[in-house]
């Protein structure tokens, strides 16, 4: 678990198990203590086989971050995809 500290919130990475795949998420808290976190399910479109590798990609997701809406909404560049769809084979 990675996490990243904003004006307004904290930011931490990780991965929960979904039957036998796991998801990785980013969860947005409010640094004052008033409201409960928000969860963003990160490569939505993929699921991981090990906890170790959705972990990562949460934690990638994190780092590429570009900041945050007022409302604590992750901002990210765009086109995105949380994927290395660049890199060579």
């Amino acid at each position: 678990m990675t996490e990243r500290t904003f004006d307004r919130y904290h930011v931490r990475s990780g991965a929960s198990a979904e039957g036998s795949r796991f998801t990785a998420w980013l969860a947005v808290s409010p640094r004052d203590g008033r409201g409960f976190p928000t969860y963003y399910a990160i490569c939505e479109n993929r699921s991981f086989r090990d906890r170790g590798k959705a972990e990562q990609a949460a934690a990638a997701a994190l780092a590429d971050m570009a900041g945050l809406e007022d409302d604590g909404t992750p901002i990210f560049p765009d086109d995105y995809t949380g994927f290395a769809d660049d890199a060579a084979p």
